[in-house]
């Protein structure tokens, strides 16, 4: 890289530089699709990237926080709002798992789920995206609440856990060609469970 793309691309302190970021980011891509998640490094994005390595952890403190933002960039998977749950949960969980399942996606989440049984900042960072992912899903059940389809005591915390586990599972098990019949069957269960009563 010459020095004029070099200094281009300075780093601001802690704050990051979108152009600086986006180098890097584009490097850690890089290095993923060439040599997986095991020969996945912040030293080898660094090389990659022509950036230091100190910069790299200041605005990813650990190779897993950089790998979900990686993920997070890869990932575009719609969120029906079509007026019934049951339609949202089923499409939801269906374009999730075709995303996991046609993209490179799949592959990093679980590994990042994998490193997390093992790895403190790995869990750390795994548990912070859950988290946000948690209320995003939960909105979708307190939609459902605010149409009267679900009852008013239900906390969309829980459900949105319960989704999340069944959509891991599959995850984890290699199972992500389930079809539509049986991911609908699995929301009609839920739905029953948390429908208001009659």
């Amino acid at each position: 890289m010459g020095e004029a793309a070099a200094r281009g691309r300075k780093s601001i302190g802690a704050k990051r530089n979108p152009e600086s970021a986006d180098a890097i980011v584009k490097a850690a891509e890089a290095v993923l699709r060439e040599a997986g998640y095991a020969g996945f490094s912040i030293e080898a994005v660094a090389r990659r990237a022509r950036a230091g390595k100190p910069t790299i952890y200041r605005w990813w403190p650990s190779k897993a926080a950089l790998l979900i933002e990686i993920y997070q960039r890869q990932k575009r998977v719609e969120t029906p709002d079509t007026g019934n749950i049951e339609d949202d949960l089923a499409g939801f969980l269906e374009n999730l798992f075709a995303h996991w399942r046609d993209t490179p996606s799949g592959n990093i989440f679980r590994s990042l789920i994998a490193e997390a049984q093992s790895d403190e900042t790995a869990a750390a960072a795994l548990a912070e995206y859950s988290k946000g992912r948690r209320s995003h899903t939960g909105r979708m059940i307190e939609r459902a609440k605010a149409r009267g389809e679900v009852a008013a005591d239900v906390d969309a915390g829980i459900v949105a856990d319960l989704i999340a586990s069944f959509a891991w599972r599959h995850l984890l098990t290699g199972r992500l060609d389930e079809d539509a019949a049986a991911i609908r069957a699995a929301v009609r269960y839920l739905v029953r469970g948390i429908g208001q009563a009659s």
